[in-house]
């Protein structure tokens, strides 16, 4: 297939996937013209790729762990490196603390949404402002 059906059937852009391909994590076959052709294997690869990066690893860190991803259907041995495995569990604890933050700023933000009066968190509407002329409008409370 050409780069843009898998682009289709990925949601990858072109661009990014020429952009895997600088950085090793594709090896397209190319035709007589030039043209780049991909594989049913590419698919999974890609859909890997993008899921690795929105993981937050960057391309030279997937690069080292992309032949041991196990493709669908087929389980193949991870990776066996320490170094590597170490790197994989400094970026799955990234991600563990990430949770817990996103975790945390959602509870605030369901309290502060759930909140009957939330006067502490919502600064005085401009209204209210001593010496300040409104014409009658008054605007809503807008949080800081």
């Amino acid at each position: 297939m050409r780069i843009g059906e898998l682009a289709r059937r990925t949601g990858a852009t072109p661009r990014a996937l020429r952009y895997y391909e600088e950085q090793g994590l594709l090896t397209p076959e190319r035709r007589p013209s030039g043209y780049r052709e991909y594989g049913e294997r590419d698919v999974d690869t890609v859909h890997g790729i993008r899921t690795l990066l929105a993981a937050g690893l960057n391309s030279a860190v997937i690069a080292e762990i992309l032949p041991g991803l196990p493709l669908p259907g087929r389980r193949r041995p991870g990776p066996t490196c320490p170094e590597l495995l170490n790197g994989l569990a400094r970026e799955r604890a990234r991600i563990a603390r990430q949770l817990d933050e996103l975790a945390t700023a959602r509870a605030l933000l369901d309290a502060i949404m759930g909140a009957e009066a939330p006067s502490e968190l919502i600064r005085r509407p401009r209204a209210d402002t001593p010496g300040r002329k409104t014409g009658g409008a008054h605007r809503p409370a807008v949080l800081e």
